[in-house]
């Protein structure tokens, strides 16, 4: 082998190795290319041995945002796409998207006691996947079958291989076991890919993920469960769905509920309750191959969780009074106030948790879409709902890990509610096996002169 041959071949494996020292040590998946794959051109011809030194741990940062939304009912329109682009806050991007929904039907008798019907759930997914995915100049196209999974779906990326995640095809199996092709979506067309959908009723959660994700980590055991504690305690006007996954080393929750309303004393009582029963009636069940595994089966038993939706919480204080503080911005006092701040001081439900500073205005509820006006207040309006604006719509996390950016919530005059959303910084164990030497070898002994 001549001395230029060999000079490009020992260069070739620098510049492979540095790269993958640098993407070992990466914190910010911002500094993660969809073309990941790529870096291993430059050994092409060369073999590597490697000596496994057992499991090494590294944690990196990832970017998630949670957003929640009562959209009273009414359907996603076309001119809806610019409101949302703002919502989601895309001059900075994040990693993981995680959007819940209330009342995306309008909450009457045959929608909480018929059939569930995907339409409405598909609808926003759709222009959910094209508002993330256009900002990035790729095509997008549009699922063929609703991609609603079933209570304990389960989606496990843990043995799939690279070919796997480049499929046209996602398989949905159940808990019994039973497989199907949920939609057909290239692996190709955006940034962002579907994970997890469930709708129950209005309530609603769709989770996106940046698809370099899959090529970095581990993400597996995707599942989702639903708890009704609407009326009479089990129909789904009232309720949560939930979305369990893993990413590396670290298991996430994700909770997106609607919980009683009711401004008369006494009412956060139903609120309290029904936080309790989604605790102690969502789980997340192993299959039989999961015997060895460790999976979280409850919401409590993941590393992080995220709690968000139409809370419903209101404000111990008079109507008048509360719109006094509303006027002169005064958030603070206004907070003192507040039930469910309340309740997390006294610990009456989630103890333990955290909610990031509130430095915006109540969210709910304004006299009707396209106003910014609150409903009721003096001098009262025929027809127009009495309420005391309120913080109803909330975020709510728990776990280790876990840094809050930004709460904030976005000026979209879609529904009576305001959309809340939050930013979060989150450290993922990604467990990696570490590699004590790479020893190149060329085709030809570099000691023997050709």
């Amino acid at each position: 082998m001549g001395n230029k041959q060999r000079k490009s071949r020992r260069k070739a494996f620098r510049l492979w190795f540095s790269k993958r020292r640098s993407r070992a040590d990466a914190s910010h998946l911002s500094e993660i290319s969809d073309n990941d794959e790529l870096d291993d051109e430059c050994m092409d011809g060369l073999f590597v041995r490697s000596l496994d030194m057992g499991p090494c741990i590294l944690n990196n940062e990832l970017r998630i945002f949670v957003g929640t939304w009562n959209v009273a009912g009414r359907s996603p329109v076309g001119s809806l796409a610019v409101d949302l682009d703002e919502w989601l806050n895309l001059k900075e991007a994040a990693d993981i998207y995680v959007l819940g929904f209330q009342e995306i039907v309008p909450l009457k008798t045959k929608t909480v006691i018929g059939a569930e019907d995907p339409t409405e759930a598909t609808n926003w997914n759709v222009l959910i996947g094209k508002t993330l995915n256009s900002k990035y100049g790729g095509p997008w196209l549009t699922p063929i079958i609703n991609p609603i999974f079933n209570d304990n779906y389960r989606n496990d990326r843990a043995a799939e291989s690279d070919s796997r995640l480049r499929s046209d095809y996602e398989i949905a199996t159940s808990a019994r076991g039973q497989s199907r092709t949920e939609y057909k979506l290239s692996d190709h067309v955006g940034r962002y890919k579907l994970m997890a959908s469930k709708k129950m009723v209005g309530v609603f959660i769709s989770v996106w993920m940046r698809r370099a994700l899959l090529k970095k980590y581990c993400v597996s055991e995707v599942k989702v469960s639903s708890v009704a504690c609407g009326i009479m305690g089990y129909l789904g006007n009232k309720g949560s769905v939930s979305v369990s996954m893993s990413i590396g080393g670290t298991s996430f929750c994700f909770v997106a509920a609607h919980l009683a309303s009711g401004e008369k004393k006494g009412d956060e009582g139903k609120r309290n309750h029904q936080v309790s029963e989604i605790f102690r009636r969502t789980t997340f069940p192993r299959l039989p191959e999961d015997c060895h595994k460790n999976l979280p089966l409850t919401i409590l038993g993941h590393d992080q969780i995220y709690w968000f939706g139409d809370l419903n919480y209101r404000l111990y204080l008079e109507d008048n009074l509360a719109r006094e503080l509303i006027k002169k911005k005064n958030w603070s006092a206004l907070q003192e106030f507040d039930q469910l701040g309340k309740e997390l001081e006294d610990g009456g439900v989630f103890q333990g948790w955290k909610e990031g500073n509130i430095e915006f205005a109540p969210t709910y509820k304004y006299s009707s879409s396209n106003c910014n006006r609150y409903s009721g207040g003096l001098p009262s309006r025929a027809g127009e709902k009495q309420r005391t604006p309120a913080w109803c719509d909330r975020i709510l996390w728990y776990g280790k890990g876990v840094k809050q950016l930004s709460y904030f919530r976005s000026e979209i005059k879609f529904s009576d509610h305001r959309p809340v959303s939050a930013l979060f910084s989150v450290l993922v164990e990604d467990q990696k096996r570490a590699h004590s030497s790479l020893v190149p070898f060329p085709p030809f002994s570099p000691l023997r002169n050709s």
